[in-house]
Protein backbone atom coordinates (compact mmCIF):
# COMPACT_ATOMS: atom_id res chain seq x y z
CA UNK A 1 0.00 0.00 0.00
CA UNK A 2 3.05 2.29 0.27
CA UNK A 3 2.85 3.05 -3.46
CA UNK A 4 -0.56 4.65 -2.90
CA UNK A 5 0.46 7.03 -0.10
CA UNK A 6 1.68 9.84 -2.37
CA UNK A 7 -1.30 9.62 -4.80
CA UNK A 8 -3.72 9.69 -1.83
CA UNK A 9 -1.97 12.75 -0.41
CA UNK A 10 -2.11 14.51 -3.80
CA UNK A 11 -5.80 13.66 -4.30
CA UNK A 12 -6.74 14.72 -0.78
CA UNK A 13 -4.90 18.04 -1.04
CA UNK A 14 -6.34 18.89 -4.46
CA UNK A 15 -9.85 17.96 -3.32
CA UNK A 16 -9.41 20.10 -0.21
CA UNK A 17 -8.22 23.01 -2.35
CA UNK A 18 -11.39 22.65 -4.44
CA UNK A 19 -13.47 22.93 -1.24
CA UNK A 20 -11.57 26.03 -0.14
CA UNK A 21 -12.34 27.63 -3.52
CA UNK A 22 -16.03 26.79 -3.19
CA UNK A 23 -16.22 28.18 0.35
CA UNK A 24 -17.17 31.84 0.37
CA UNK A 25 -18.40 34.14 3.09
CA UNK A 26 -20.01 36.95 1.12
CA UNK A 27 -22.56 39.65 1.89
CA UNK A 28 -24.96 36.97 3.12
CA UNK A 29 -22.51 36.39 6.01
CA UNK A 30 -22.83 32.64 5.81
CA UNK A 31 -20.99 30.46 6.59
CA UNK A 32 -19.87 32.53 9.53
CA UNK A 33 -16.22 33.29 10.10
CA UNK A 34 -14.35 31.50 11.59
CA UNK A 35 -16.66 28.92 13.20
CA UNK A 36 -18.80 28.15 10.16
CA UNK A 37 -15.76 27.94 7.90
CA UNK A 38 -14.02 25.48 10.22
CA UNK A 39 -17.05 23.17 10.10
CA UNK A 40 -17.32 23.24 6.32
CA UNK A 41 -13.58 22.89 5.73
CA UNK A 42 -13.53 19.89 8.07
CA UNK A 43 -16.33 18.24 6.09
CA UNK A 44 -14.48 19.11 2.88
CA UNK A 45 -11.27 17.47 4.07
CA UNK A 46 -13.15 14.31 5.07
CA UNK A 47 -14.87 14.22 1.67
CA UNK A 48 -11.54 14.65 -0.14
CA UNK A 49 -9.93 11.89 1.93
CA UNK A 50 -12.83 9.52 1.28
CA UNK A 51 -12.59 10.12 -2.47
CA UNK A 52 -8.81 9.66 -2.48
CA UNK A 53 -8.79 6.46 -0.40
CA UNK A 54 -11.50 4.87 -2.57
CA UNK A 55 -9.00 4.40 -5.44
CA UNK A 56 -6.44 2.16 -3.68
CA UNK A 57 -9.27 0.29 -1.96
CA UNK A 58 -10.74 -0.67 -5.34
CA UNK A 59 -7.36 -1.47 -6.88
CA UNK A 60 -6.50 -3.78 -3.99
CA UNK A 61 -9.97 -5.38 -4.15
CA UNK A 62 -10.66 -4.33 -0.59
CA UNK A 63 -14.42 -4.36 -1.04
CA UNK A 64 -15.11 -4.11 2.67
CA UNK A 65 -13.29 -0.78 2.71
CA UNK A 66 -15.24 0.38 -0.34
CA UNK A 67 -18.51 -0.49 1.40
CA UNK A 68 -17.42 1.45 4.45
CA UNK A 69 -16.46 4.44 2.32
CA UNK A 70 -19.81 4.32 0.57
CA UNK A 71 -21.55 4.32 3.95
CA UNK A 72 -19.43 7.28 5.05
CA UNK A 73 -20.33 9.16 1.88
CA UNK A 74 -24.04 8.82 2.62
CA UNK A 75 -23.47 10.68 5.87
CA UNK A 76 -22.95 13.87 3.87
CA UNK A 77 -26.69 13.95 3.45
CA UNK A 78 -26.68 15.03 7.07
CA UNK A 79 -24.88 18.19 5.95
CA UNK A 80 -28.05 19.35 4.22
CA UNK A 81 -30.11 18.65 7.32
CA UNK A 82 -27.61 20.48 9.53
CA UNK A 83 -27.55 23.53 7.26
CA UNK A 84 -31.33 23.60 6.94
CA UNK A 85 -31.83 23.55 10.70
CA UNK A 86 -29.13 26.17 11.30
CA UNK A 87 -30.45 28.54 8.64
CA UNK A 88 -34.03 28.18 9.85
CA UNK A 89 -32.96 29.21 13.35
CA UNK A 90 -30.99 32.17 11.99
CA UNK A 91 -33.86 33.16 9.72
CA UNK A 92 -36.26 33.52 12.64
CA UNK A 93 -34.24 36.57 13.77
CA UNK A 94 -34.04 38.28 10.35
CA UNK A 95 -36.13 41.38 9.60
CA UNK A 96 -36.29 40.39 5.92
CA UNK A 97 -36.33 36.61 5.93
CA UNK A 98 -34.81 34.10 3.50
CA UNK A 99 -37.81 31.75 3.71
CA UNK A 100 -37.97 28.06 2.86
CA UNK A 101 -36.97 28.13 -0.83
CA UNK A 102 -33.76 30.05 -0.28
CA UNK A 103 -32.81 28.00 2.79
CA UNK A 104 -33.33 24.70 0.99
CA UNK A 105 -31.27 25.89 -1.96
CA UNK A 106 -28.35 26.86 0.29
CA UNK A 107 -28.52 23.56 2.20
CA UNK A 108 -28.57 21.60 -1.06
CA UNK A 109 -25.57 23.55 -2.36
CA UNK A 110 -23.49 22.76 0.72
CA UNK A 111 -24.26 19.05 0.39
CA UNK A 112 -23.50 19.01 -3.33
CA UNK A 113 -20.13 20.72 -2.87
CA UNK A 114 -18.90 17.85 -0.71
CA UNK A 115 -19.70 15.40 -3.52
CA UNK A 116 -17.84 17.62 -5.99
CA UNK A 117 -14.82 17.58 -3.67
CA UNK A 118 -15.03 13.79 -3.30
CA UNK A 119 -15.18 13.28 -7.07
CA UNK A 120 -12.27 15.70 -7.69
CA UNK A 121 -10.09 13.88 -5.16
CA UNK A 122 -11.00 10.48 -6.63
CA UNK A 123 -10.07 11.51 -10.19
CA UNK A 124 -6.82 13.21 -9.11
CA UNK A 125 -5.79 10.12 -7.11
CA UNK A 126 -6.66 7.76 -9.96
CA UNK A 127 -4.35 9.53 -12.41
CA UNK A 128 -1.66 10.02 -9.75
CA UNK A 129 -1.38 6.25 -9.28
CA UNK A 130 -0.03 5.95 -12.84
CA UNK A 131 1.89 9.23 -13.00
CA UNK A 132 2.11 11.65 -10.11
CA UNK A 133 2.70 14.74 -12.26
CA UNK A 134 -0.11 13.81 -14.62
CA UNK A 135 -2.38 13.40 -11.62
CA UNK A 136 -1.41 16.83 -10.29
CA UNK A 137 -2.13 18.42 -13.70
CA UNK A 138 -5.53 16.69 -13.95
CA UNK A 139 -6.30 17.73 -10.37
CA UNK A 140 -5.43 21.36 -11.08
CA UNK A 141 -7.65 21.27 -14.18
CA UNK A 142 -10.51 19.98 -12.02
CA UNK A 143 -9.87 22.72 -9.46
CA UNK A 144 -9.95 25.32 -12.25
CA UNK A 145 -13.19 23.78 -13.57
CA UNK A 146 -14.73 23.96 -10.10
CA UNK A 147 -13.72 27.60 -9.78
CA UNK A 148 -15.13 28.72 -13.12
CA UNK A 149 -18.06 26.40 -13.84
CA UNK A 150 -19.69 25.36 -10.59
CA UNK A 151 -22.00 28.34 -10.49
CA UNK A 152 -25.73 28.77 -10.75
CA UNK A 153 -27.70 31.21 -12.88
CA UNK A 154 -28.16 34.82 -11.91
CA UNK A 155 -31.25 37.00 -12.21
CA UNK A 156 -29.70 39.17 -14.94
CA UNK A 157 -29.52 36.09 -17.20
CA UNK A 158 -33.29 35.68 -17.37
CA UNK A 159 -34.85 39.08 -16.69
CA UNK A 160 -34.52 42.81 -17.29
CA UNK A 161 -34.48 45.12 -14.27
CA UNK A 162 -35.88 48.65 -14.36
CA UNK A 163 -36.98 51.26 -11.84
CA UNK A 164 -40.65 51.44 -10.91
CA UNK A 165 -42.49 54.56 -9.78
CA UNK A 166 -43.74 54.55 -6.19
CA UNK A 167 -47.20 56.12 -6.02
CA UNK A 168 -50.47 56.02 -4.13
CA UNK A 169 -54.04 55.90 -5.37
CA UNK A 170 -55.85 56.71 -2.17
CA UNK A 171 -54.52 54.22 0.38
CA UNK A 172 -53.38 51.77 -2.34
CA UNK A 173 -49.62 51.54 -2.90
CA UNK A 174 -48.49 50.83 -6.46
CA UNK A 175 -45.14 50.28 -8.15
CA UNK A 176 -45.74 51.56 -11.67
CA UNK A 177 -49.02 49.83 -12.58
CA UNK A 178 -48.73 46.88 -10.16
CA UNK A 179 -50.67 47.03 -6.91
CA UNK A 180 -48.61 46.16 -3.83
CA UNK A 181 -50.82 46.66 -0.76
CA UNK A 182 -53.13 48.95 1.17
CA UNK A 183 -51.45 51.43 3.52
CA UNK A 184 -53.92 53.08 5.87
CA UNK A 185 -51.71 55.26 8.05
CA UNK A 186 -50.89 58.70 6.67
CA UNK A 187 -47.57 58.71 8.51
CA UNK A 188 -46.55 55.41 6.88
CA UNK A 189 -47.49 56.75 3.43
CA UNK A 190 -45.29 59.78 4.00
CA UNK A 191 -42.31 57.59 4.96
CA UNK A 192 -42.87 55.37 1.94
CA UNK A 193 -42.96 58.30 -0.48
CA UNK A 194 -39.75 59.70 1.01
CA UNK A 195 -37.68 56.52 1.28
CA UNK A 196 -39.17 53.68 -0.79
CA UNK A 197 -37.78 52.41 -4.08
CA UNK A 198 -39.61 50.24 -6.60
CA UNK A 199 -38.16 47.79 -9.12
CA UNK A 200 -39.80 46.03 -12.05
CA UNK A 201 -38.43 42.62 -12.99
CA UNK A 202 -39.41 41.75 -16.59
CA UNK A 203 -38.95 38.06 -17.57
CA UNK A 204 -37.27 37.34 -20.90
CA UNK A 205 -39.32 34.26 -21.90
CA UNK A 206 -41.94 31.76 -20.75
CA UNK A 207 -39.45 29.86 -18.57
CA UNK A 208 -38.48 33.08 -16.82
CA UNK A 209 -42.11 34.01 -16.22
CA UNK A 210 -42.79 30.81 -14.31
CA UNK A 211 -39.45 30.85 -12.48
CA UNK A 212 -39.90 34.43 -11.26
CA UNK A 213 -43.43 33.71 -10.11
CA UNK A 214 -41.97 31.41 -7.45
CA UNK A 215 -42.47 33.00 -4.02
CA UNK A 216 -39.11 31.75 -2.79
CA UNK A 217 -37.30 33.37 -5.71
CA UNK A 218 -39.03 36.69 -5.11
CA UNK A 219 -38.20 36.55 -1.39
CA UNK A 220 -34.55 35.86 -2.29
CA UNK A 221 -34.46 39.17 -4.18
CA UNK A 222 -35.79 41.08 -1.16
CA UNK A 223 -33.43 39.32 1.24
CA UNK A 224 -30.40 40.13 -0.91
CA UNK A 225 -31.37 43.78 -1.03
CA UNK A 226 -31.75 43.91 2.75
CA UNK A 227 -28.42 42.17 3.35
CA UNK A 228 -26.38 44.34 1.00
CA UNK A 229 -28.04 47.75 1.27
CA UNK A 230 -29.68 47.56 4.67
CA UNK A 231 -33.37 48.08 5.30
CA UNK A 232 -35.28 51.00 6.80
CA UNK A 233 -37.32 48.66 8.96
CA UNK A 234 -37.84 47.47 12.51
CA UNK A 235 -40.08 44.91 14.17
CA UNK A 236 -43.71 45.95 14.52
CA UNK A 237 -43.75 48.01 11.31
CA UNK A 238 -45.97 46.00 8.92
CA UNK A 239 -46.49 48.96 6.55
CA UNK A 240 -42.75 49.11 5.81
CA UNK A 241 -42.09 45.41 5.21
CA UNK A 242 -40.63 44.79 1.70
CA UNK A 243 -43.02 43.01 -0.64
CA UNK A 244 -43.20 41.60 -4.15
CA UNK A 245 -46.26 41.35 -6.37
CA UNK A 246 -46.74 39.90 -9.83
CA UNK A 247 -48.70 41.14 -12.82
CA UNK A 248 -50.57 37.97 -13.74
CA UNK A 249 -51.11 39.08 -17.35
CA UNK A 250 -47.49 39.47 -18.46
CA UNK A 251 -45.48 37.95 -15.58
CA UNK A 252 -43.69 41.14 -14.51
CA UNK A 253 -42.72 41.24 -10.82
CA UNK A 254 -42.76 44.49 -8.81
CA UNK A 255 -40.55 44.88 -5.75
CA UNK A 256 -41.26 47.38 -2.99
CA UNK A 257 -38.35 48.10 -0.68
CA UNK A 258 -37.06 50.76 1.74
CA UNK A 259 -33.24 50.78 1.57
CA UNK A 260 -30.94 52.78 3.81
CA UNK A 261 -29.82 54.79 0.77
CA UNK A 262 -32.24 55.62 -2.03
CA UNK A 263 -29.98 54.80 -4.98
CA UNK A 264 -31.49 52.67 -7.71
CA UNK A 265 -28.13 52.03 -9.40
CA UNK A 266 -26.98 50.14 -6.32
CA UNK A 267 -30.28 48.29 -6.07
CA UNK A 268 -30.14 47.23 -9.71
CA UNK A 269 -26.58 45.95 -9.32
CA UNK A 270 -27.57 43.84 -6.32
CA UNK A 271 -30.64 42.44 -8.09
CA UNK A 272 -28.59 41.49 -11.15
CA UNK A 273 -26.52 39.14 -9.01
CA UNK A 274 -29.37 37.44 -7.13
CA UNK A 275 -28.97 33.66 -7.66
CA UNK A 276 -31.77 31.70 -9.29
CA UNK A 277 -32.93 29.04 -6.84
CA UNK A 278 -32.90 25.43 -8.03
CA UNK A 279 -36.36 24.93 -6.56
CA UNK A 280 -37.69 27.88 -8.57
CA UNK A 281 -36.46 26.83 -12.02
CA UNK A 282 -39.26 25.71 -14.33
CA UNK A 283 -39.13 24.82 -18.02
CA UNK A 284 -42.66 25.10 -19.40
CA UNK A 285 -41.32 25.56 -22.95
CA UNK A 286 -40.32 21.90 -22.86
CA UNK A 287 -44.02 21.11 -23.07
CA UNK A 288 -43.89 22.27 -26.71
CA UNK A 289 -42.23 18.94 -27.53
CA UNK A 290 -45.28 17.12 -26.23
CA UNK A 291 -47.57 19.34 -28.23
CA UNK A 292 -45.56 18.69 -31.37
CA UNK A 293 -45.59 14.92 -30.92
CA UNK A 294 -49.35 14.92 -30.49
Amino acid sequence: MDKYILPVIVGTLLGFVARIILLRTDFRQYPTYPTGRIIHLSFGFIAAFIGAVAVPSIMESDWAAVTFLGLAATQFREVRKMERETLEKIDSMELVKRRVGFIEGMAQAFEGRNYVVMFSALIATLFSVYNIWFGIIIGLILVLFVRTRIKGKLLMEMADISEGDIRFEGPNLLVSDIHIKNVGLEESRKVIMERAVGAIITPENENSVVTLSHLGQRQAMLHHLANVLGSYLDSGEPDLIPLSKRNMDDGRVALFFLPKEKDFKQIKEVLKHVPILDSAIRLPRQSDKGKGSS
